[in-house]
């Protein structure tokens, strides 16, 4: 006899569809069509096209590839929304996509209507291996949801309105104390995923690794902390920097986070995405590149924490706060044994590891459920746009 309290996976995993296609659009509301098309820099993204994109994977992946009688909303997106898929063949220039005008905002909710019909219909006929797909690509979705906040963040912040994107002000952080230092796992240690619900491939294999002693901090550094090495001359003294990082930091005039400023009457600032308020000193410094984190940890006298010794502390209760990714000191390169998956999907992480380093966490703009010990985000040492702090460790 059958289960009475059993649900089918791909009924609760239509439910979470919905749920995370329904978030993404909520993200927009409020934005004109201009604010939805504009981009900032080349490493941003218009949110119209983030709504495009995450559309188009699942059409291209799922409905076009596995969906009898599917037929394409339009011939012309796969080529407007591809990303970097090679193996979908060619696609407009990244450093254009604020160049499209059109569609326009509301055809790109019609868009994802459309496919969002086709995928609810199709979805109770989905074999394991599409539901498989069908969680990659909510996963691949939950990522756009932080990366459209932080891209228009970074739209609003060269306005010079200093337009809010939300009107919630986020509380004043309590003061954390004097950092204290956690002793860290010694000997060999597992990290990497264990199996247990979703991942990406990049995450795994699991295997065992060699830690030394040493010690974490038990939370990330503050903006005041952060203070302190701008009025000690940390971005003026060259001692403090990786030969690369001191060139970025001369030749972009580098002197404080991404989104620091001073007021009218000279007083501290931060634009955020509810506008520009005054600088909380106990809160996480962030907008920060890997060259400022290992700058900052050298002046202070220490180091940037590994992936493995920032994993296996989460796993022993490292305190993490949740609001700022954690720059580390490694690379992001495979793990032994990775394999990435076959066919275009393939392309998702594996291609990207060269010139990378790994943060750990999450931040107040990631999306719910969507943070995990074993997540390897990752980004080149000079970008900052992300919301992306530090936690310092040190050799014991």
């Amino acid at each position: 006899m059958a289960d009475a309290d059993y649900i089918p996976r791909s009924s609760g995993l239509l439910d979470r569809f919905r749920d995370v296609r329904h978030h993404s659009v909520g993200l927009a509301e409020g934005l004109s069509d201009a604010d939805a098309t504009a981009q900032s820099m080349d490493d941003a993204s218009p949110t119209k096209w983030h709504l495009a994109h995450t559309s188009w994977f699942f059409e291209t992946f799922l409905l076009r590839d596995h969906v009898a009688g599917y037929r394409l909303f339009d011939e012309a997106y796969p080529y407007l929304f591809n990303s970097y898929y090679e193996a979908e063949g060619a696609r407009h220039a990244r450093p254009e996509r604020g160049l499209l005008t059109r569609p326009s905002l509301t055809e790109v909710i019609d868009y994802r209507s459309h496919v969002d019909g086709a995928m609810v219909e199709a979805m109770a006929d989905f074999p394991e291996a599409l539901l498989d797909l069908v969680e990659l690509g909510l996963h691949h979705e939950q990522q756009h949801q932080e990366l459209l906040l932080t891209d228009i963040l970074h739209l609003f912040s060269r306005n010079p309105l200093k337009p809010a994107y939300s009107s919630k002000v986020p509380d004043r952080a309590a003061d954390p104390g004097p950092l204290q230092w956690i002793e860290g796992g010694t000997g060999i240690h597992q990290i990497g995923h264990d199996g247990s619900g979703f991942a990406f491939d990049c995450e795994g294999p699991r295997h065992d690794l060699l830690l030394h002693p040493h010690a974490i901090a038990n939370r990330p550094v503050t903006n005041g902390e952060w203070l302190a090495f701008i009025e000690d001359g940390g971005y003026r003294d060259a001692r403090h920097w990786l030969s690369d990082g001191w060139a970025w930091v001369q030749n972009e005039h580098i002197e404080t986070p991404l989104y620091w400023n001073r007021t009218s009457d000279q007083q501290w600032a931060e634009f955020g995405l509810a506008g520009n308020h005054s600088l909380d000193l106990f809160a996480p410094v962030k907008h920060i590149s890997l060259y400022e984190a290992d700058a900052y940890a050298a002046w202070a006298g220490v180091r940037l924490p590994t992936e493995a010794e920032w994993e296996v502390a989460a796993g022993q209760g490292l305190p993490n706060s949740g609001s700022v990714w954690e720059w580390t000191g490694s690379a992001y390169r495979p793990y032994p044994g990775f394999k990435p998956a076959e066919g275009a999907v393939g392309e998702y992480n594996g291609k990207f590891m060269s010139g990378q380093s790994v943060l750990k966490g999450g931040s107040t703009a990631t999306s719910p459920g969507h943070i995990r010990p074993s997540y390897r985000n990752f980004f080149y040492p000079q970008q900052r746009w992300q919301f992306t702090g530090l936690r310092l460790a040190k050799d014991l």
